[in-house]
């Protein structure tokens, strides 16, 4: 059989992966019924949503010609890089890394440092609308996390050194 279009194949893939993945992880949990579900319940309809729509999008680039159905590009190792690098220093910011003798850095260094570090995965880094992006982000977390949902006890905000 071929492959009429290779993006939107490796792409069901990825889905159908992600799907089993899901649907493998909420086999683990009570699902519980639509009237009264469990913690698996979601993840588990999440998963089969996925697969599902893997397998449709996969069945579609072995039928369906596709105007855009050139070849996969070479692997983009920068984003990857760059994005998995801030989430890992945003967990780092936000529990700290005691094995090592960081201290936690609270949820405002977190958001900085996890914004400045994934925007050096695109093409251009412009300081002025980086720095704007991760002050917003920070005020509306703040907002969500301490002000309106309090979980100021679980959640440092600012760097345990630092009294506010």
């Amino acid at each position: 059989m071929n492959i009429k279009s290779q993006k939107d194949f490796f792409s069901g893939l990825m889905f159908m992966t992600a799907g089993v993945a899901f649907v493998w992880a909420a086999s683990g949990y009570p699902i519980g019924q639509g009237a009264r579900m469990g913690p698996g319940y979601f993840p588990l309809v999440l998963g089969v949503v996925l697969t599902l729509l893997g397998a449709m999008i996969t069945f579609t680039s072995l039928v369906v010609e596709t105007v855009d159905g050139d070849k996969i590009g070479s692997f983009a190792w920068k984003p990857l890089i760059f994005i998995i690098a801030a989430n890992l220093v945003f967990g780092a910011a936000l529990g700290g890394l005691p094995s090592i003798g960081l201290p936690p850095m609270g949820l405002i260094v977190g958001i900085f440092a996890l914004t400045f570090i994934a925007s050096n995965a695109g093409e251009e880094f412009k300081f002025k609308e980086v720095t704007l992006l991760a002050s917003v982000l920070a005020v509306l977390s703040y907002a969500a996390f301490i002000l309106l949902l309090q979980l100021q006890l679980q959640l440092p905000v600012w760097p345990s050194f630092v009294k506010v």
